[in-house]
């Protein structure tokens, strides 16, 4: 198993932004010990009804790092998202910093570059992102150092980024009343999902967790943050030492009756670019619907 550099005495600076359209949060993480930041999970605003792309949310993390005189090291994307369209080249041309993702970015671009009919010219070898991490890799954040987590089952590509005694866990695990994201899209797993969880849970019970969706189950204020501790004695789907196999079960009777995410096809062309918007033959900004492949 992999031995993870867990540096629980480290405590980044973490402010939070949340997209009510897409039900996502993204984060700012600064290294305490200098003006160094990343940023996870940025949101680009689509009005899919009106083929109309504006960068609101981008703009309002990208105004947060001006204001506290941050430099921006890194973006990182969590997983290729299904639910969102990432705004990192936009963030990335207005401050700089690298772009990086899971390698197993790799299986998803072979997977939807096939479902999109993508010719030659699509890259399915990861280049358009500036970093590709594997597990257990560490980088950089200032004088913080961080550490990627290999968490497949919701998609391949699945990582939990840890900086210091922070998680940003992606679509891996929900907040305690929420459970756990769906296994059933291409590439997806429950049994896989399910190890993954139990390498997150094996982390420190004090280390923070940080989602990166929230939907106010039961009607409850929209929440981001818990801890360890929390998600192993309350978590609804794993929490309590549920085994695999009733997780399993679970998982994949509940996921034969969710309905597709109403974005799931633009993020998908355009997050398996890095946030780049594919285009025509003419280069006219352009998104397929292919029709019966999901």
């Amino acid at each position: 198993m992999t031995q993870y550099p867990v540096h629980m005495n480290i405590q980044p600076e973490v402010q939070a932004f949340f997209d009510e359209v897409t039900n996502t949060i993204s984060y700012i993480v600064k290294d305490p010990n200098s003006s160094a930041c990343a940023v996870i999970d940025s949101v680009m605003d689509l009005d899919y009804s009106a083929g109309r792309i504006t960068y609101d949310h981008a703009d309002e993390l990208i105004r947060h790092i001006e204001r506290q005189a941050l430099t921006l090291e890194w973006i990182i994307e969590t997983h290729v998202h299904a639910d969102h369209l990432s705004a990192a080249p936009y963030i990335q041309a207005k401050l700089g910093g690298k772009i990086g993702i899971g390698a197993k970015i790799m299986v998803v671009q072979d997977t939807f570059g096939k479902v999109f009919n993508e010719g030659t010219e699509f890259q399915r070898d990861g280049s358009q992102f500036d970093a590709l991490f594997e597990d257990g890799d560490t980088y950089m954040i200032g004088t913080m150092q961080a550490f990627a987590m290999s968490t497949p089952g919701h998609t391949p590509a699945c990582m939990v980024h840890v900086m210091g005694n922070a998680a940003f866990v992606g679509d891996t695990l929900f907040m305690p009343d929420g459970g756990s994201a769906r296994a059933d899209f291409p590439g997806g797993d429950a049994g896989l999902l399910y190890d993954s969880i139990q390498k997150v849970l094996a982390l420190p019970d004090a280390m923070r967790l940080f989602m990166c969706h929230d939907y106010g189950p039961n009607g409850r204020d929209i929440q981001w943050e818990t801890t360890v501790g929390e998600e192993k004695a309350h978590n609804i789907h794993v929490g309590g030492g549920k085994t695999k196999e009733e997780f399993v079960k679970f998982r994949t009777e509940r996921d034969a009756h969710l309905a597709m995410p109403k974005l799931i096809l633009p993020s998908l062309q355009v997050n398996m670019r890095a946030g780049e918007i594919p285009k025509d033959k003419d280069g006219r900004p352009m998104l397929k619907v292919p029709l019966n492949r999901l």
